[in-house]
């Protein structure tokens, strides 16, 4: 649920954000497009979830756009088109 504090606590170096089709799973779906955010060594939950955020509001509107001008497509698990 609070994947920031999660990442923190597992000690992992890069935390980030996938932008996914949805499907009937939980965050399951293909995905069509991610970026990698370092986490620092004096991250906390929110400087974290802020900087993924970030990322997060850049990459949507990308994804989106794209998606509407039909430059991705989906067949299967696999996405073409770039969308990053």
């Amino acid at each position: 649920m609070n994947a920031a504090a999660q990442a923190i606590a597992y000690g992992v170096k890069l935390a980030g954000v996938s932008v996914h089709f949805v499907d009937t799973s939980v965050d399951g779906g293909p995905i069509i497009a991610q970026a990698a955010v370092a986490v620092a060594a004096d991250d906390d939950a929110k400087t974290l979830h802020a900087r993924i955020q970030r990322e997060e509001h850049r990459l949507l509107p990308i994804v989106v756009q794209r998606l509407a001008a039909g430059q991705l497509s989906c067949q299967g698990r696999i996405v073409r088109g770039r969308a990053e």
